[in-house]
């Protein structure tokens, strides 16, 4: 399919390997990238880990060396937002002007949810994009008593790893019963909990903020839970989740519902296409309609949804991948590939939950769905294999790898 340029929206992750993948395929038309940081194109995941930790600065985690970024020869538009877009006229509306678009792949990604009342509140941070990760890299520089995390999810307990390596007394608030429940199963839940209970953090379960409490300065001070407990902070960091980013979309003609929706082939409408944390899409793999905030489907998928735009319907591909993330906390490191629900058979095929060193196997209806692993990278991998393959969760189990 013979376009005569290609506008990606989103200098990101999925935004810059979907640049790179169309030069792959021989696009040698103009390509526009479009990012509203300043940045060029970085890394997230050591935001909150070496970045944090100050074991990292910004240089190393740019995604694409400045030469090999030149030799993309993108029309590279950093500090600009996309603003509005309208399907039928094509008409890409941004912080620099409007104009007209053959083919627009949408990477915007997504953004945290935030407190309310802490808007603007000094000492208060969501980690995210680079800036916020400096910004509170520099509060814990500071020697902060304490840090409150809210929410235990991946984002908060890395955050609360890397601050109690930095020896900061850490309380972390989950609103669950045990964190990361809806992911992993309240028994993989309290393994998680142990895990950051050993290393001195004050974790508080089924419980949440009624507010944050600021000194004369408009500095946090304060953290009132719902249980009517009291916590003295110094900082606090929210890591509850986050909300794509859509609005510029709204009116555009393309469906928007929890993220783009797109079809089985990343397509979202005629000439569009979307990919990373924004895009929602059926992965028929799993039988579900999905939107995956991981690292490595940014990646597949931003070359899939550039590939998309170049590809006649006829030849269009389904995106049926395996989802796979990793997550590093003190000596732990965490991986799940598949789609696991907590009401999944369970099974551990080595290791054990006791040492806190494992690989368990996920199946439903009698089918290989997911497998997680702590410090078992090798198996991770070879059960994520099986999935592709569409192995029983009863061979799987046999397989003994």
């Amino acid at each position: 399919m013979n376009r005569k340029s290609i506008h990606v929206v989103g200098a990101s992750l999925a935004g810059i390997r979907a640049a790179e993948a169309l030069r792959r395929r021989g696009f040698s038309n103009r390509i526009v990238l479009i990012g509203d940081e300043p940045h060029l194109p970085y890394d997230r995941p050591p935001l909150s880990k070496q970045v944090l930790a100050g074991s990292w600065d910004a240089d190393r985690i740019q995604l694409t060396k400045p030469e090999k970024l030149e030799d993309l020869d993108l029309d590279l538009r950093l500090g600009v937002r996309a603003t509005g877009f309208d399907l039928d006229s094509r008409t890409l509306a941004t912080s620099n002007g409007d104009e007209v678009v053959d083919g627009l792949l949408i990477a915007t990604g997504a953004r945290c949810r935030t407190l309310p009342g802490t808007e603007g509140m000094g000492g208060v941070h969501v980690l995210r994009d680079l800036d916020q990760a400096m910004a509170l890299r520099a509060a814990l520089d500071a020697e902060p008593e304490r840090v409150v995390v809210v929410g235990a999810g991946f984002i908060g307990a890395e955050v609360a790893a890397t601050c109690r390596e930095r020896s900061v007394e850490v309380t972390m608030v989950e609103a669950l019963n045990t964190p990361l429940a809806r992911v992993l199963g309240d028994q993989v839940g309290e393994i998680c909990a142990e895990i950051h209970r050993q290393h001195g953090v004050d974790l508080r379960t089924n419980v949440g903020v009624a507010r944050v409490e600021v000194d004369s300065e408009g500095r946090v001070a304060n953290v009132v839970l719902t249980d009517g407990a009291e916590v003295a902070a110094d900082v606090v960091v929210v890591g509850i989740g986050v909300v794509p980013n859509t609005e510029w979309l709204e009116g555009s003609g393309l469906t928007i519902d929890n993220g783009v929706l797109c079809d089985g082939t990343m397509l979202a409408g005629p000439g569009v296409t979307a990919a990373g944390d924004v895009a929602r899409w059926p992965n028929h793999r799993f039988d579900e309609v999905m939107r995956v905030e991981h690292w490595d489907n940014a990646i597949e998928q931003g070359v899939h949804a550039a590939e998309r735009l170049l590809t006649d319907e006829v030849d269009a591909r389904p995106f049926t991948p395996v989802p796979w993330f990793w997550s590093d906390q003190y000596d732990r490191k965490i991986q799940l590939a598949g789609r696991i629900r907590p009401d999944d058979d369970v099974e551990v095929v080595t290791g054990t939950l006791e040492a806190h060193r494992f690989a368990a196997l996920y199946g439903r209806k009698g089918k290989l769905v997911g497998v997680l692993g702590f410090n078992r990278p090798r198996h991770v991998m070879q059960y994520k294999t099986m999935i592709e393959d569409g192995i029983s969760f009863a061979d799987a189990i046999a397989a003994g790898v």
